[in-house]
């Protein structure tokens, strides 16, 4: 049985998924707005989402969903 021959040189490119910090802007006609931006650091500070809360990893604000 013949060795298999491996071919050196330039590797074929491959497409990486699209970032996931798209999903934080909306577009509003000729306006971009970020989501849910933190009261306390100002615009450019995003919340972080989780199941029941909202939390801000530079000033440690957080905000609770109350339960219905």
């Amino acid at each position: 049985m013949p060795k298999k021959i491996v071919k050196k040189g330039k590797k074929s490119h491959k497409n990486k998924p699209t970032s996931k910090k798209y999903t934080k802007y909306k577009i509003d006609g000729d306006k971009i707005t970020r989501e849910r931006n933190c009261p306390r650091c100002g615009p450019g500070i995003f919340l972080m989402k989780a199941k029941n809360r909202v939390y801000c990893g530079k000033c440690t604000y957080s905000e609770f969903e109350s339960k219905k």
